[in-house]
């Protein structure tokens, strides 16, 4: 795929990454990577009795399935892209096991700068019914068409 530069992106512009079914070993392997073991994550008996009906997904497990690199967008600008600068996100419902999560980044700001521009992705999870879990955003340094 040829390189696009920042002058090449329009808002609007969507980068769909697929969809995940969160498993228990989903959860397992966070833990694992995280270190992260509040119960709330891994004991199900805990769960329900804090009023959730089965493990509850950290909110970093969520947000990582935002990852750009699970989807085309990197391919697009492997030899302009300067660097991932800045993230942010809110979590608006809960995840859990079983769930079916439905990543998308769309062009929502591009900032023109002098020999560069910052690239700004809006990214969105809908779950299995259409709910969004979380929004935020991705901001990439990316380089200008050269002269």
């Amino acid at each position: 795929m040829p390189t696009r530069y920042f002058e090449d992106f329009r808002l609007g512009e969507e980068f769909y990454i697929p969809s995940r079914t969160v498993t228990e070993a989903h959860f397992s392997a966070f833990q694992a990577a995280s270190g992260d073991n509040h119960p709330i994550h891994y004991d199900r008996e805990f769960c329900r009795r804090h009023g959730h009906p089965d493990l509850l997904a950290h909110g970093l497990q969520v947000l990582i399935q935002t990852a750009a690199g699970a989807g085309p967008f990197p391919f697009h600008v492997e030899d302009s892209l300067m660097g991932f600068i800045e993230q942010s996100s809110k979590f608006l419902k809960p995840v859990y096991v079983g769930d079916t999560l439905y990543p998308l980044l769309t062009v929502s700001d591009l900032k023109p700068q002098r020999t560069t521009g910052v690239l700004t992705l809006r990214s969105t999870i809908h779950n299995q019914n259409g709910e969004r879990v979380l929004e935020g955003e991705q901001k990439y340094l990316i380089r200008k068409r050269p002269v």
